[in-house]
């Protein structure tokens, strides 16, 4: 046995190897991201033969791992909380029908939220699709749970959530290396329609099912040693105040509580459902008054059926929403405390003077922006140039960030680019006006899940203009490879699923390839999709702004790279800085003049249309003729409107 320290996703990836998973799938999304590249690595290394994929979405990936665990093997599925709404429907199901191999959903929560759309608690989801879930509070726990969960899995034929927030995926922390458990089950599905396929009369006594599971699970947590008391354990004693903490604020509060010099009971929870009912309800009645802490929401208190004397989110006694970071969870533990007469005033937070030296620090506002040299940022700059008035729906990606270049008016949730485009279309229509408008998405999150949604746009007449930014990888979330290549996750090679093929498949008749570096002619495919979405016979018309994200693949850029330099005549107008917003480009206050920071400049010459007064120009000039045909560029369409 050896030690090594590890990130909290790459804890839970060593887990699932020592667990003896046969199957992983995932669709990545911090914070959960690290942990498909770190089972594949450890498989490489071990020389196993687990299956590893990263699937087009979460359902689908959740569906893969389900199914293997229907044929015995043990399986896994890791996404991120918003994720697991897309993969909710399945796993609504997997509850009543149950698994046969162990199967354990990895959703991994961001308290904040730091990196979604929501902070929602998956630890409630499971409470509502009546799934058991573990709530560890450090890397080393969620390793050691993961061994739990499938046992638990198998033993009860149920699926079981691991719920790690944001601070156990993304901090480090020294496990140990324990032996490899394989599971030699081979595939073995056994036919059993009323389980696998039933009805709902068949569903409703698999309903009843659950629940008995459910009832012996709880009971079984009851003395389960995921849960444990910390601080004075004496079941003799009344005490005025204690605390039941679960996940990262069970850590959060011990070490404060050392702060405070306070002892005082603490019941830590792994299993948050089913709560072990009895357990708490023992705890809570050696106690004037229990604080509750949890997050990012109310689950165990929420289980807890007599809270008169409970303090939590629900009274109003921890804050309703955020992380309880050791900031937050600070005064909220001093003012319980003083309550309780534990202190008679909280020590200083800070040390005397630095509450003051931190207040004069006044750091540069740093909002987050596109890369330099991303085709994004030329994307949506030729697309406001094209359509000043258009009502720009976008989506969940690094492009979401076209916000700074006002090129995004919406962005709901994974796919909605394009139904809420539709829906503009239509509600427009009822009002016989014409609108501009113009949707944009990324190719992971259109093969995720926009191509059902520009199926329905094409079926039902509307009629906009849908820019698929195309930057050939899952750029956001660590370079996953998407179906439109031939990359599988492992590195070996698969079957490339062609956008444009999956786009003319839709029904979409106008369809255009360009890349968003050529601002004229990029600008000039957009008009021509203008022209058929407005003509009587026209529809949805499709441009693919494709051009590799610079961070993944920059040889197109090395290849031909266009130095640039602002002139003597820049008069500071700022027009470049906001219209254009690349890091690169920076105000010089003291000579009232933009200067290029050759720290980050690329060397990508888009910022060159970006000065409409032509005082960004190329050092070595080189006509846009003449670099199109070095660069051998080809504008492809469709044979239909050539």
């Amino acid at each position: 046995m050896t030690q090594e320290v590890v990130l909290g996703n790459e804890a839970i990836a060593r887990g699932l190897i020592e667990a003896g998973v046969n199957v992983v799938t995932a669709y990545p999304g911090t914070p959960s991201s690290e942990i498909v590249p770190s089972v594949i690595q450890w498989k490489k290394k071990l020389g196993l033969d687990t299956y590893v994929e990263w699937s087009v979405n979460e359902k689908i990936a959740l569906e893969v791992a389900l199914a293997a665990s229907w044929a015995g093997k043990r399986a896994a599925v890791t996404m991120k909380q918003v994720g697991l709404n897309v993969a909710s429907d399945p796993l609504l199901s997997a509850a009543y029908t149950g698994v046969v191999g162990g199967f354990v959903a990895i959703v991994c929560d961001d308290p904040g939220p730091y990196s979604s759309q929501t902070e929602q608690d998956t630890r409630l989801f499971a409470i509502f699709a009546k799934v058991p879930v573990f709530d560890p509070a450090t890397p080393r726990e969620a390793k050691e749970m993961i061994q739990h969960a499938f046992d638990l899995s198998e033993k009860y034929r149920v699926p079981v959530i691991l719920r790690p927030a944001l601070r156990v995926s993304h901090a480090r922390q020294n496990i140990s290396l324990d032996p490899i458990n394989p599971t030699p089950h081979k595939a073995n599905f056994k036919k059993d329609p009323a389980r696998w396929a039933a009805t709902p009369r068949y569903r409703l006594l698999l309903h009843h099912e659950l629940n008995d599971k459910l009832a012996k699970i709880e009971n079984e947590f009851e003395t389960s040693n995921q849960n444990s008391e910390f601080g004075i354990q004496n079941s003799e004693s009344h005490f005025p105040i204690g605390i039941i903490a679960a996940g990262v604020p069970s850590a959060t509060v011990r070490e404060l509580l050392s702060e405070f010099a306070v002892e005082v009971p603490i019941l830590k929870i792994g299993t948050v459902y089913p709560l072990p009912r009895k357990l708490v309800a023992d705890f809570i009645a050696r106690c004037d008054k229990v604080l509750v802490l949890e997050e990012p929401d109310a689950a165990i208190e929420m289980q807890i059926a007599d809270r008169r004397n409970v303090l939590g989110r629900l009274d109003g006694t921890v804050p309703n929403a955020g992380e309880l970071s050791p900031d937050a969870l600070y005064p909220v533990l001093a003012r319980v405390l003083t309550d309780a007469k534990l202190i008679e005033s909280a020590p200083i937070a800070v040390e005397p003077g630095w509450g003051d030296v931190m207040k004069a620090v006044t750091p540069p506002v740093r909002p987050p922006r596109l890369c330099p040299g991303c085709g994004h940022r030329s994307a949506f700059y030729s697309i406001r140039r094209t359509f000043p008035g258009a009502i720009n729906a976008s989506d969940i990606g690094c492009y979401t960030l076209g916000t700074n270049l006002r090129a995004v008016d919406t962005c709901l949730d994974m796919g909605a680019a394009i139904t809420m485009a539709t829906g503009m279309y239509q509600a427009y229509k009822l009002d016989g006006k014409t609108q501009p408008i113009v949707a944009t998405i990324g190719d992971s999150t259109f093969i995720h899940s926009g191509i059902t949604g520009l199926a329905n746009a094409v079926h039902t007449g509307a009629k906009f203009v849908l820019v698929i930014l195309d930057n050939a990888t899952t750029a956001m979330t660590g370079m996953q490879p998407t179906a439109d290549q031939t990359r599988l996750a492992d590195g070996t090679e698969g079957m490339r699923v062609a956008i444009p093929d999956l786009v003319r498949a839709c029904g979409v008749k106008f369809l255009i390839e360009a890349d968003p570096y050529y601002q004229d002619e990029f600008q000039t495919a957009l008009k021509q999709a203008e022209k058929y979405v407005t003509a009587e016979d026209g529809g949805v018309a499709v441009v693919i702004a494709k051009r590799p994200c610079v961070l993944y693949d920059r040889a197109m850029i090395d290849e031909h790279p266009v130095k640039v330099e602002v002139t003597q005549d820049c008069d500071g107008c700022k027009y470049c800085l906001v219209a254009f917003e690349c890091p690169a480009l920076m105000m010089n206050v003291a000579t009232n003049r933009v200067e290029i920071d050759r720290k980050t400049c690329v060397d990508c010459g888009q910022c060159i249309d970006a000065c409409y007064k032509g005082f960004i120009v190329e050092t070595n000039p080189m006509t846009i003729f003449e670099l199109a045909e070095k660069v051998g560029f080809q504008q492809q369409q469709t044979p239909e409107r050539s």
